[in-house]
């Protein structure tokens, strides 16, 4: 079994993307890295990844232990970067919390991120940060299939255990799954398939077939999931700790499996925006989120995914990532070839029709 490594140094490229919109606030930092609310104020506008509830909770307690307002926009990976990109000369945003670093590492490369070395990073893994303090990790997903038990039986189909088995016909109409453009969860199934297939025409090639079994392509990364609970599809591809969410919020036929092949991973970072009109505010939300006090508020509202600070909760819904196969996802060469790869997949797939 390949295990997660480094993510290393300067997660590559810049891109171009999409929309949308919501806030949040922070603390600065002493020298043992704690928060120092005294001398702290005013309000900060976090760039939120995760799910709404999640970005509601973190923020709400931040606000309470520190008195910095912080409010949310809840945005997918694309939308963050071309958000940032295009207010580059006035940012509206100070703070960018949660989605995969592939999209950290483009709007690093596009000037849009400023270094910030937390204090409290030290006690985050070397491999869950970057070497360059672009961005930290907070938590770890795994990729993986989020299906309907009920709608697999139906269509007299097992639940899939491989990626060739997302190509059997029967399952024509039966997959959600996101665009590679705004979601960083899709990007990371795309760039999955390019992994484990062993370069760029591979992996399109693998996703021109699934292509005809894929019912829409949907804005949000974490919408397959509940597009399979609700029986339109068999399957969705999501993160696996979503998919446990929607089971806990009454989605009860969803099951997660993982491909035996390998799959990928996400690593969800937070990061200082560039030009950030709250810089010490910014900075000590940053500060706390690394805490395993803020880690641990991720369960309470049903958000599973594997914790970064070693003192944080294990809890029995969190993947064990040493029971999941991995490819060699690398992160750097992710971000790099994302603007490129995910052009080629919005031309040369999603504008196509189906067979």
């Amino acid at each position: 079994m390949k295990r997660i490594h480094a993510a290393a140094g300067a997660t590559a490229m810049s891109l171009a993307l999409l929309m949308s919109g919501c806030a949040v606030t922070s603390t600065d930092s002493g020298d043992d890295g704690s928060t120092g609310s005294d001398e702290l104020g005013g309000s900060i506008t976090i760039a939120c990844g995760a799910m709404e509830d999640w970005c509601q909770a973190m923020t709400t307690a931040f606000t309470a232990e520190t008195g910095v307002q912080a409010n949310f926009v809840r945005l997918s990976s694309g939308e963050t970067v071309a958000r940032l990109d295009a207010a580059r000369d006035n940012p509206e945003f100070d703070v960018w919390h949660g989605g995969p670093v592939d999209g950290f590492g483009a709007a690093r490369d596009a000037g849009l991120l400023e270094a910030y070395d937390s204090p409290n990073a030290a006690a985050i893994p070397d491999k869950y940060k970057d070497a360059d303090h672009y961005w930290t990790g907070v938590y770890v997903g795994a990729l993986g299939f989020c299906s309907n038990t009920k709608v697999l039986d139906e269509l007299g189909v097992d639940v899939p255990e491989s990626w060739e088995d997302l190509l059997d016909p029967k399952l024509k109409g039966q997959i959600s799954t996101a665009h590679p453009s705004p979601s960083g969860t899709a990007f990371t199934t795309l760039w999955t398939q390019v992994t484990r297939l062993g370069g760029e025409e591979e992996g399109l090639e693998y996703m021109k077939k699934m292509h005809n079994n894929v019912l829409q392509y949907s804005k949000s990364g974490t919408a397959p999931g509940q597009i399979a609970g609700r029986g339109e599809v068999a399957v969705g591809l999501v993160f696996s700790h979503d998919c446990v969410k929607y089971q806990e919020e009454g989605l009860t036929d969803l099951t997660v499996s993982f491909p035996k092949e390998g799959t990928g991973y996400e690593i969800g970072g937070v990061a200082l925006v560039k030009g950030s009109k709250n810089k010490t505010a910014a900075q000590a939300y940053i500060d706390w989120t690394l805490t395993a006090e803020a880690q641990n508020i991720g369960p309470t509202v049903g958000s599973y995914q594997v914790l970064t600070n070693p003192d944080a909760a294990v809890d029995d819904r969190m993947v064990k990532l040493e029971d999941v196969e991995f490819v060699d996802y690398d992160f750097v060469a992710a971000a790099a070839a994302k603007p490129g790869l995910t052009a080629r997949f919005d031309a040369e797939i999603a504008a196509q029709p189906k067979e």
